[in-house]
């Protein structure tokens, strides 16, 4: 899960932020560089502890989850072209399928940022501990050290956010290019101190391999969130019937070289026992390679401000999605509110609140970070899905225009898109399942108060959604 990505209802007819990017002014290589920094994230930095726990099969996984995210990609680059005034899937959802399957793909969007949020903070408190421990001797692990380092890092971003969007955004820059130096060096010196000894079995769980690859598969989407940015922001870019498509393959391609090239290289340095119980395990393969602590102490740090940034950004996504729902009518009023500084307080509380309590239910199970990920991977492909399904529909109903000549070849991306999302849930195990499932039921009731609120008691036109006057 990396940097933020635009709100999920982007297609609210507000005006645009002063400083964002004028429509099409983002061309191919500004698109992919806003894919590659919106799905590099924190997650990564705590990845290959939590795929160990699988094994080397989970190397497997991440091939074929990098795969099912080109097909995603793909997709999207297709979508895109097709509804180029932006929203992704609440806007493909919405013009597909209805008003009430837009709200709900915008409800999925609000549950992943606030639980991906906590899974960030997970990842964040492993690093603050080895930094605390190596530097000044302290040793603040343990559930509840952990429960209130995270805490700490949860709501320092919501400050920094309630102080206006104007200080935020000058605190993303400075934490943004520490998050790729060491992943990069890592990735790249790493693998000359592999040892093939350091690699556990090929399947380390208790399940079948294909089980295993499953889950893997889905603790791994995670650090995948975020391919749909460009479609998203799609009225910024430039030719977005070519480059939409373009960009989200080669960033998802980009980054599956640099996560695949850095998980290898910290599973084949630090021993596979060792690994499983690391905290920081990206600190312990730089300790292994050079010996000291020294840079494993560099890389706690690195981490440290990237994962505070990423907390910082997605802060103020939880709060940016409900109020572009809420102005579109699709999220409660309050949440369309802003101070005078600029900040949607009642989002950014909201969903502070809402991470903090799942940091806590997190904490109070046997692995914090998967519980977490696993969760937030189901409510990821949710959207996922229903953008595939989406494009079938428009493909076999031809109720928007086909190209006859790429059919056949649309028709085959998109189905495999639709099952990756779909094996993906399934890979997330019944626990995430009956989770995210019970979570995105209690969105229903909020639809159904949000229309008697507005006196509707039917289908609401679609162009009312766009901001446009019911007659």
């Amino acid at each position: 899960m990396g940097e933020p990505r635009p709100p999920a209802g982007g297609v609210t007819t507000t005006a645009r932020e002063e400083g964002a990017p004028a429509a099409g002014s983002l061309g191919l290589g500004s698109a992919v560089a806003l894919i590659v920094g919106n799905v590099v994230g924190t997650g990564i930095f705590l990845l290959p502890t939590s795929l160990a726990a699988f094994g080397t099969v989970s190397l497997v996984a991440m091939v074929v989850v990098t795969i099912g995210a080109v097909a995603m990609a793909m997709v999207f680059g297709r979508l895109g072209a097709r509804i180029p005034e932006g929203g992704g899937p609440y806007a493909y959802a919405r013009e597909a399928f209805g008003e009430f399957a837009g709200f709900w793909i915008a409800w999925s969007f609000w549950l992943t940022a606030w639980i991906g949020n906590a899974a960030i903070a997970v990842a964040w408190v492993g690093y603050v501990q080895y930094f605390a421990r190596q530097v000044f001797g302290l040793n603040w692990a343990g559930v509840l050290g952990s429960i209130v380092i995270g805490l700490v890092g949860v709501w320092i971003p919501a400050l920094v956010n309630l102080r206006g969007t104007r200080n935020a955004a000058a605190f993303q820059v400075v934490t943004t290019v520490l998050k790729f130096a060491p992943l990069l060096f890592v990735a790249v010196v790493g693998l000359f101190f592999v040892r093939t000894a350091n690699f556990g079995a090929f399947n380390a769980t208790h399940d079948n391999w294909v089980g295993a690859i499953s889950m893997a598969g889905a603790v791994t989407l995670f650090i995948y969130s975020g391919v749909e940015s460009v479609a998203i922001a799609a009225e910024k870019i430039k030719d977005p019937a070519r480059n939409i498509g373009r960009a989200s393959v080669v960033g998802v391609l980009a980054c599956a070289v640099l996560y695949l090239l850095s998980t290898v290289a910290v599973m084949g340095t630090v021993p596979h026992g060792r690994l499983v119980n690391s905290t920081a395990p990206f600190a312990d393969a730089l300790n292994t390679m050079f010996g000291g602590s020294m840079g494993g102490v560099l890389m706690a740090a690195c981490a440290i401000v990237s994962g505070i940034g990423a907390l910082n950004g997605w802060t103020l996504l939880v709060a940016e999605m409900p109020m572009a729902a809420a102005r579109d009518g699709m999220f409660p009023k309050g949440f369309g509110r802003v101070s005078r500084r600029g900040a949607p307080v009642t989002g950014i509380l909201a969903g502070t609140i809402l991470t903090s309590l799942m940091l806590l239910i997190g904490y109070a199970s046997e692995n914090a970070f998967n519980t977490i990920v696993l969760l937030a991977s189901f409510t990821t492909v949710i959207p996922y899905f229903f953008s595939a399904a989406a494009q079938i529909f428009w493909l076999t109903t031809r109720t928007r225009e086909v190209d006859r000549g790429r059919l056949g070849r649309d028709l085959v991306v998109a189905v495999l898109a639709l099952l990756f999302a779909f094996w993906m849930a399934y890979g997330s195990g019944a626990e995430a399942v009956l989770g995210g499932t019970l979570m995105l039921l209690v969105g229903v009731p909020v639809y159904v108060w949000l229309k008697s609120q507005r006196g509707e008691y039917g289908p609401r036109d679609v162009r009312a959604s766009k901001g446009m006057k019911q007659t």
